[in-house]
């Protein structure tokens, strides 16, 4: 990972609702990460599916803690517990 990149690369899709709670608990940390939009059609998603082992997203890749997850809740959860800096 490079200097000047993210340590949080978030893989989503155009106006999904779920990957925008993802966008809105990053924004509400200010955390920096890279949107990596995918394709839309689900049998396309083979990068995701590369990183996290399922099609879905949103899903993020943390290079600061080596955590990989999907599922926008699961998500939100990590983030709160990981950068959140007190109890939820």
């Amino acid at each position: 990972m490079a200097a000047d990149e993210p340590a949080i690369t978030l893989y989503r899709l155009q106006a999904c609702p779920y990957c925008e709670r993802v966008v809105r608990t990053l924004d509400e940390h200010d955390l920096e990460y890279e949107s990596r939009f995918i394709e839309p059609m689900h049998s396309d998603r083979d990068v995701v599916k590369r990183i996290s082992g399922k099609r879905t997203v949103p899903a993020i890749v943390d290079e600061r803690t080596g955590v990989t997850m999907s599922e926008s809740a699961n998500i939100v959860d990590y983030i709160e517990a990981t950068y959140g800096g007190g109890s939820a």
